[in-house]
């Protein structure tokens, strides 16, 4: 590894892994990079931090606070057919 090189690292502005650049280097290990998304520098994290959402997960978070904001509704309603009179 050396100055410049790509690496993958967690970036706490983007809350994922993305790819990162090697700004710091102290002997032969990395101590800072920057994300090549946001342009943040952080202390290189070893790409450990959160983990990412799943598909589902990040779907549920997502119908949850739509659901929410609607009176907590499980289920959508179907309007009801009026008669012909």
């Amino acid at each position: 590894m050396r100055l410049g090189d790509y690496i993958d690292d967690y970036c706490s502005r983007c809350k994922r892994t993305t790819d990162h650049a090697v700004v710091s280097m102290l002997g032969d290990e990395v101590m800072i990079t920057r994300c090549r998304t946001c342009d943040a520098e952080h202390k290189y994290k070893h790409n450990k931090g959160s983990r990412e959402m799943t598909n589902k997960e990040a779907f549920d978070k997502v119908m949850a606070s739509v659901l929410g904001a609607h009176g907590g509704a499980t289920a959508v309603d179907k309007p009801k057919r009026r008669k012909k009179s």
